[in-house]
């Protein structure tokens, strides 16, 4: 059963992309630098919704579970993204990018937060383009965090009706 402290009526702030023109733009160009085939769709879902996940952000984590479910990734896997280092579900390559995305939106204990190590690792199953892609993944879903955290958009609604409307 789901409970909620208050009415969802709207966004804290109106629609950033009416606010900023220029914000589909970039958005479209991020789209498009992330999605040149060097990462499979299924591992960049992967990686977003463990982003979201880490920074506490239930409008991404209920975003990037809807893209993975609509992509056809099960909900096994899913469910287990937020334990995935104890969980059978998923590939080295996969793996690698999680633990990535780990490294870079934690602070380490010490030390690099992306050490020779686990850039090894992850080379080992991405060469350096699809790293490079994998990198523009993280800082992809990192650009919408700010907007994610302040603006509030309202989980599992349409983009269009997520956000409030500006008022004229």
């Amino acid at each position: 059963m789901a409970t909620t402290t208050s009415p969802e009526i709207g966004s804290r702030l109106p629609n950033p992309q009416q606010l900023v023109p220029a914000l589909g733009e970039v958005g479209a160009a991020l789209f498009k630098a992330t999605g040149n085939g060097a990462i499979p769709r299924t591992t960049i879902g992967l990686v977003q919704l463990r982003a979201g996940q880490i920074v506490g952000s239930t409008y991404l984590a209920i975003l990037h579970t809807g893209t993975l479910r609509s992509a056809g990734d099960t909900e096994e896997r899913i469910a287990a993204v937020a334990t995935w280092r104890d969980a059978p579900y998923f590939t080295e390559p996969e793996r690698a990018a999680l633990a990535l995305v780990e490294a870079v939106l934690q602070p380490a204990a010490q030390g690099e937060r992306v050490p020779d190590d686990l850039y090894a690792h992850a080379a080992e199953h991405y060469d350096h383009a699809a790293l490079a892609t994998l990198a523009m993944v993280i800082g992809q879903v990192n650009f919408f965090v700010p907007l994610a955290l302040i603006g509030k958009p309202i989980p599992g609604r349409a983009p269009a009706e997520q956000w409030t409307s500006v008022q004229a």
